[in-house]
């Protein structure tokens, strides 16, 4: 039987006040994901991924793609009660979270005050905890690293999957503009985590998986086997030539992931 798949909507979305671009696909049980460090591309291949056993509903934060940053609106602290109010605007029933890199930082702060809102979350590549002790960077610094170094250590395969900005629209690298400005102002200090969160993942209910790139080097496998033993329960797994963006490097490995995951009982 063929599996049909609505075109993406992407469209704005009124949340507290604050008006969200938020793409939808799909149908079925809500999948909330988080972006990362760029906002998601409706024509990238994981969309229709994610979309065929789901709702996929993929909002981007205030200050990237076409989500305007009131001034009020700054911090981790605002995005968590943004997405809180969020999950108050979908049906009531089971809610799967995805968080892709700073989104899963994102997702995991979310997780902890959902509760059983929550049913099953799913962190990729995820910031938000310090590991090491303080003389040891556990994060790639995204913002004050050579960007050639960035982007050796962000890819498996850079010459295949970097983006390449000569070949952008002007409009498309003012968005990419925007969406670093924003991912600064929100993770710069303390620079992409929370001191606290560490200690409270105990207390996530939602039943989680930790998919992680192989070749990651903004933050290494070893960073997100060590989130996994602080979620109880979880699992972890890694995503073979894949770097810090497996959505993007090996999309149809990262949906399969999620999909054995969401059909276990």
């Amino acid at each position: 039987m063929s599996i049909v798949i609505t075109a993406p909507s992407t469209g704005r979305e009124s949340v507290a006040g604050v008006e969200l671009e938020v793409l939808r696909r799909g149908s079925g049980q809500p999948l909330l994901v988080l972006h990362g460090f760029q906002h998601i591309d409706a024509r990238l291949p994981i969309v229709d991924l994610l979309a065929r056993d789901a709702e996929l509903i993929a909002p981007s934060h205030p200050g990237f793609g076409g989500s305007k940053r009131p001034p009020d609106i700054g911090t981790m602290y605002d995005l968590v009660n943004l997405y809180l109010a969020f999950l108050d605007t979908l049906p009531k029933g089971p809610v799967t979270l995805m968080g892709l890199s700073f989104g899963g930082w994102l997702a995991a702060e979310i997780a902890l005050k959902a509760g059983r809102r929550i049913d099953r979350l799913i962190l990729v590549d995820a910031l938000g905890i310090k590991i090491s002790d303080r003389e040891t960077p556990d994060i790639l610094d995204v913002f004050n690293a050579h960007p050639q170094d960035v982007t050796r250590k962000s890819w498996h395969d850079p010459d295949t999957h970097a983006p390449r900005y000569d070949d952008m629209e002007d409009e498309e690298l003012v968005t990419r503009a925007r969406n670093w400005e924003a991912l600064c102002r929100y993770g710069f200090h303390p620079y992409m985590h929370n001191p606290q969160l560490k200690r409270w993942l105990g207390s996530i209910k939602a039943r989680t998986l930790v998919l992680w790139g192989e070749s990651d080097g903004v933050v290494k496998p070893a960073y997100g086997e060590a989130y996994a033993k602080l979620i109880p329960g979880a699992r972890f797994e890694t995503i073979a030539a894949a770097g810090h963006h497996p959505e993007i490097e090996q999309p149809a490995a990262l949906a399969a992931r999620m999909q054995a995951f969401l059909q276990q009982p």
